[in-house]
């Protein structure tokens, strides 16, 4: 409260002094009897964007400003930049709200208001309000009543400018009423013709005639368009100039019967007779017409005693002859490209006119008036361009505007969260730029309008853009057929909208959890999986303590290298499996196989399924595959699941067998090189929810993207495998430049960077047998204390006879598949090694003997 006291004695003073101001000028320049008389509090009676307009040039001069708002509006922009606000209108229709006149005066004379501004559109040019206002004592921000009534008749504005010698277009000397009169008016005068509503204007009840036949029924359309929408249908009608461009000079008049211009603007580009785009000044337009024209209208405005802010429209035709249209007795929705060129304000010039001063005494004198570049403004509307540009209703989910230098918005309803109702106009921001020179101006238009973000409604935004693209528009060539003669302003480029979708998915997920949806129409199978059963403890203890607890009454897996490596760390289980005699498996069932069949096909549900029989029945495999690669890309995109989750759930039901992972180096487990820093913290996070062995490698062999990707894995504490990457054929040097030294060199460098151990990963299957001979040969007799690690894939057959070899030749271990999982561009089958070894030095033990047959059944 204390603030709000603040301020209003803050306005105090500046009235004062303004006041103070006015009466030193006042002193020495002569004010034809005007009566000065200071505005302390206006009353906006419209909503919105000029309403907002019309609060901060109040706010700007210590005016206190009042609005009002419709039961509808009760959440809307305008209340909240108003110093208060009052509902009207209670139980009326959204629009009848604002047009109650008894309800508008009553809201400004209880809350001590000065003056009334009536905004544009609703009652800005309706001649009983302005009288109901100046009737009830409050001072009207607008031209007299009596000009209102008089320029919002058209017949009579066109009578006005006939007495001005205003250059007209031939027409009705007063309204038609009927379709017999429009026929003869067309027989006498010829077509085309153009009718228009006697009573209001915005296009509505607009309709061109070029054929005779059709006179009757176009005039019956117009005028039943016009009772609706402005309760007369009675129509003007008047030739029509082809091909004309609509330009209107801007005007400001006081009390005193000082009439000055602020130049022109071009609103040629319409649709439907609507404007879209406008431009101030007018572009090629000879200076001599431009003189003649504002001469016109500043002479028409003379003519009538017209004060305030108004408009006269023309149009001129291609030979710079120019016709009157009528009088706009209110502020435009354009106004504000004026004020861009010139530098005026043009609403606090109407409440200042409507205080008393005079133009001279505001600085306003036609010498000191100019213009400077290009301003554009462009309408963005809740319109869909695609569809006809039917209104959008609804709510604006996102929101992010375009600024910047050289642009001006003004707005109402623009944020996230906003509601878009169809009961009023679809305006929801002017975006107004200023250059130089016109084609800057459309670059730094084209540049904000590109920078906004608006879901949840659609915009006429992409329709904008095609036009301030458009080579015409560029070289200021336009008239009111530009929209309708260039259907590519009308081809668009759908949104992507990528950023929604994925706040969508992610509301829908933390909502509903996550989804699985099919890929066709076939419903799934209803056959129950065979799960093989795991060795339960049956004993009296264990299944009271299931009955008391929910606890599962299985034994504990058999142990393994887990337990080695957790108890001893990296080294300890590096030596344990070089140490150990026959040859150990890796199964990458549940990761590589088949291009992450498993991983990224079947959802962790099933997988957790089938855990505990590994635990029981493969506990002396070296390891794991089950993480990394594609593991991270499908299952979050397709089976709608964390992998995170995963690993956490499959370290708890299997305990015993580590788990390894596939790290592409600085790429970690995506695509494009990481900060360091990104990879480090990744392999922390991994060790830390169940990760043990990193299998690190590069496709290139890059030493530095693998050098950084064993440093994190090691610092997290896991077990480092660095991989080799082959290709070619060691065993014929002459037609590979991948020789057996190439190999031995990098061995060497990933030995000495501190591997704990060596894999070769044979990614396209090129390892032959004689080949993997000598290679692991020549890798173990250089480096006898660090295990070998072998991975290929089967896509030319010779898989197993190639892991047998490298199995013979001294590698420790090698990756296989489940039999039902195994072959092609999965590794080799799991049976056919364990069956291959059978009585050989080298066998795999009984651990897996029992275990293949049934965990193939288990995978098909």
């Amino acid at each position: 409260m204390q603030i709000l006291k603040a301020r209003y004695a803050l306005r105090a003073s500046a009235t004062q002094l303004q006041a103070w101001s006015i009466r030193s000028r006042t002193a020495t320049t002569e004010r034809k009897h005007v009566e000065y008389k200071p505005i302390r509090s206006v009353l906006v009676a419209n909503r919105g964007e000029i309403a907002i307009r019309v609060f901060r040039a109040c706010t700007e001069l210590g005016i206190r400003s009042v609005a009002i708002y419709s039961e509808q509006d009760r959440l809307q922009m305008h209340r909240q930049k108003a110093d208060e606000s009052y509902l009207v209108g209670k139980g009326l229709p959204p629009v009848e709200a604002y047009l109650s006149i008894p309800e508008i005066i009553r809201v400004a004379k209880e809350n001590d208001v000065d003056a009334i501004h009536p905004g544009y559109g609703l009652l800005s040019e309706r001649s009983d309000f302005a009288h109901a206002t100046i009737d009830a004592g409050l001072r009207f921000i607008g031209p007299s009543p009596h000009v209102v009534q008089q320029m919002g008749d058209k017949v009579a504005a066109r009578k006005a400018a006939i007495e001005a010698k205003v250059p007209i277009v031939p027409g009705t000397d007063g309204p038609v009423t009927s379709k017999e009169d429009a026929l003869q008016f067309c027989q006498q005068h010829g077509l085309p013709v153009i009718f228009k509503a006697a009573y209001g204007g915005g296009g509505r009840g607009m309709r061109v005639v070029r054929e005779m036949s059709e006179v009757a029924s176009a005039f019956e359309r117009a005028s039943s368009e016009a009772l609706g929408a402005f309760g007369n249908g009675s129509m003007f009608i008047e030739r029509f100039i082809e091909r004309p461009r609509h330009i209107e000079v801007q005007l400001l008049g006081d009390k005193a019967g000082n009439v000055v211009h602020l130049y022109e603007r071009d609103c040629s580009v319409q649709r439907r007779h609507q404007k879209v785009v406008e431009i101030a000044p007018a572009p090629r337009l000879d200076p001599e017409v431009r003189q003649k024209m504002v001469d016109c209208a500043v002479h028409l405005a003379r003519h009538v005693g017209y004060e305030n802010a108004g408009t006269v429209e023309f149009l001129l035709d291609d030979k710079g002859n120019f016709y009157f249209i009528e009088v706009n007795a209110r502020l435009q929705v354009e106004h504000t490209i004026t004020e861009e060129v010139t530098g005026i304000d043009l609403v606090q010039s109407q409440i200042r006119i409507a205080e008393g001063l005079t133009l001279p005494e505001m600085g306003l004198t036609q010498d000191k008036i100019k213009t400077q570049g290009y301003a554009i403004q462009c309408r963005v509307t809740t319109e869909d361009p695609a569809n006809n540009f039917q209104p959008s209703t609804g709510r604006i989910e996102v929101f992010r505007s375009g600024e910047g230098m050289g642009i001006r918005l003004d707005s109402a309803s623009t944020y996230a969260g906003a509601i878009i109702s169809p009961y009023y106009d679809s305006l929801l921001v002017k975006v107004i730029s200023h250059a130089h020179d016109l084609p800057s101006s459309a670059a730094k238009m084209n540049r904000a309008l590109r920078e906004f973000r608006i879901r949840g409604v659609k915009t006429n935004i992409p329709f904008l853009l095609n036009v301030l693209e458009n080579p015409k528009f560029l070289n200021g060539a336009v008239d009111t057929y530009f929209i309708d003669e260039n259907p590519q302003l009308f081809m668009f480029k759908p949104s992507q909208n990528r950023a929604q979708k994925i706040l969508n998915y992610l509301g829908y997920v933390l909502v509903n959890g996550p989804a699985t949806p099919l890929a066709t129409n076939i419903p799934p199978s209803d056959v129950k999986p065979y799960i093989p059963p795991v060795p339960l403890d049956l004993s009296p203890e264990a299944l009271k303590r299931q009955e008391l607890t929910g606890e599962n009454t299985a034994v504990q897996p058999p142990k393994g290298f887990k337990q080695i490596l957790d108890e001893g760390g990296p080294e300890a289980f590096a030596r344990a499996v070089r140490q150990h005699s026959g040859l150990l498996l890796m199964d990458t069932t549940f990761r590589d196989a088949h291009q992450s069949l498993l991983a990224t096909r079947v959802r962790t549900h099933d997988l957790l399924a089938a855990a505990p029989y590994v635990a029981h029945h493969f506990s002396g495999l070296y390891a794991l595959e089950n993480w990394g690669g594609a593991t991270f890309d499908v299952a979050l995109r397709f089976l709608h699941e964390c992998p995170w989750e995963r690993l956490e759930d499959m370290r708890r039901l299997i305990p015993n067998i580590p788990f390894q992972m596939l790290l592409r180096g600085a790429n970690a487990v995506g695509y494009t090189n990481y900060p360091d820093n990104v990879v480090y913290k990744f392999c922390d996070m991994a060790v830390k929810a169940g990760m043990d062995i990193f299998r690190v490698f590069d496709s290139l062999n890059y030493l530095p993207n693998l050098i950084l990707g064993m440093d994190a894995a090691g610092k997290a504490g896991g077990v480092v495998e660095a991989a080799i990457s082959y290709t070619g054929d060691v065993s014929d040097p002459t037609k590979t430049k991948y020789d057996l030294k190439y190999y031995l060199n990098l061995a060497d460098e990933l030995v000495k960077a501190g591997t704990h151990v060596l894999a070769i990963k044979d990614m396209a299957g090129l390892l032959k047998p004689r080949a993997a001979k000598l290679l692991i040969t020549a890798i173990r007799d250089k480096h006898p204390s660090v295990p070998i690690h072998v991975h290929t894939h089967d896509t030319s057959g010779a898989g197993v006879a190639s892991m047998l070899a490298c199995a013979h030749a001294g590698a420790d271990v090698v990756d296989v598949a489940v039999d039902a999982m195994s072959g092609l561009t999965s590794q080799p089958s799991m049976g056919a090694v364990v069956a291959s070894l059978q009585g050989d030095p080298l066998h795999t033990g009984t651990y897996v003997h029992v275990a293949v047959d049934a965990m193939s059944d288990l995978s098909s």
